[in-house]
């Protein structure tokens, strides 16, 4: 195997979106430095799967339920 070939892994600090700061490994930066997210993923709707609405973007939804309606969807 190659000397050299894979990213230095250390611990690093990421800080929350609400300021709780979690202790973990990364190839990010160097061993100490603070990470601040932008976006958490312990509370964005993305990674929770809350909050999620199905928009009916000039009726198509409506129209392929109407369409289908018959077979027990």
């Amino acid at each position: 195997m190659k000397a050299d070939t894979h990213p230095d892994y250390h611990f690093i600090d990421v800080k929350m979106t609400n300021g709780d700061v979690v202790t973990m490994r990364s190839t990010y930066g160097s061993e100490g430095d603070q990470l601040t997210l932008e976006i958490d993923p312990s509370v964005h709707p993305a990674w929770t799967g809350g909050g999620t609405r199905l928009m009916d973007a000039g009726g198509r939804v409506s129209k392929f339920k109407k369409k289908y309606e018959g077979l027990g969807f």
